[in-house]
């Protein structure tokens, strides 16, 4: 029964994402920002594609007994294989959820491995498991965005927010979730805006093709933030006012929403939500 709620919470965490609106250049059930080729429905079928892997990630995460967890993780990597192609075919070769089957997986797997063993810090389980993984996989090829990032900027994107244990997640996003109140879109909303608040976000960066876009958003989200957040009427203009700027630039927040993803399972894993 565990595993299982540990496979839904993961599931839980994508639809709760998807449905929090507005955000800003993101897919939500009343706007597809600035994702022309996705919508609410396309996001639906994607959860769904990789419910499998979920229950795979718990069940490698719990019947993990050797030394060293980045053998743990080689396993994940191998069931996230698959799970990308079953993504793709359901999407029709649209990437919805690349992000969550490699970020999502690895805290699912991390969940079960701490019931299993005895141990409460996900984030601690998830370092050890990635150790090594920016030198590992970035600086030796330029095929993927993330690689490119690399080689151009020095990012080392989500590969190195995962060796860090995801510090993000782990020291503001759960902490400020956890003091939120009122109603939950709302409590999600302002969440994403914290996150949007401090992240490089590596999706940002790709469609605005600079850095410098990097402090603006931090800007606009501390201001958001400073107004009082998506429950006073000031706060609800600016994002709005923000969907609209974002839709305009063909910007999006795609990796602030994976870190919000994270965050509502770990709201879920630790009662938060």
């Amino acid at each position: 029964m565990e595993d299982e709620k540990i496979t839904q919470n993961a599931l839980k965490a994508l639809l709760y994402e998807v449905v929090t609106n507005p955000k800003p250049g993101l897919v939500d059930p009343a706007d597809v920002g600035s994702h022309p080729d996705m919508d609410v429905y396309l996001f639906i079928d994607s959860s769904l594609s990789i419910e499998n892997y979920f229950s795979q990630a718990v069940k490698i995460g719990s019947r993990f007994d050797g030394g060293d967890l980045r053998e743990m993780f080689a396993q994940l990597r191998q069931a996230g294989i698959d799970a990308e192609k079953a993504m793709f075919k359901a999407t029709n070769n649209v990437n919805t959820h690349k992000g969550a089957v490699f970020s999502l997986g690895l805290f699912v797997c991390a969940a079960a491995y701490c019931r299993g063993h005895e141990n409460d810090d996900e984030f601690a389980v998830i370092q050890q498991m990635t150790a090594g993984l920016v030198k590992h996989d970035l600086g030796q090829k330029h095929e993927t965005a993330g690689e490119q990032q690399f080689l151009k900027y020095g990012k080392g994107g989500v590969r190195a927010e995962a060796e860090a244990g995801y510090p993000l997640v782990r020291d503001v996003a759960l902490p400020f979730l956890a003091q939120t109140s009122g109603d939950l879109n709302s409590r999600l909303l302002d969440t994403l805006m914290k996150i949007v608040s401090q992240i490089e976000d590596s999706n940002l960066i790709k469609r605005a093709g600079n850095l410098e876009v990097i402090p603006w958003a931090h800007e606009q989200a501390e201001k958001y933030l400073c107004l009082g957040g998506y429950q006073t009427e000031a706060g609800k203009e600016l994002l709005l006012e923000l969907n609209r700027i974002f839709k305009e630039k063909n910007y999006s927040l795609g990796g602030s929403a994976d870190l919000l993803i994270l965050t509502i399972f770990m709201g879920f894993e630790r009662g938060i939500i």
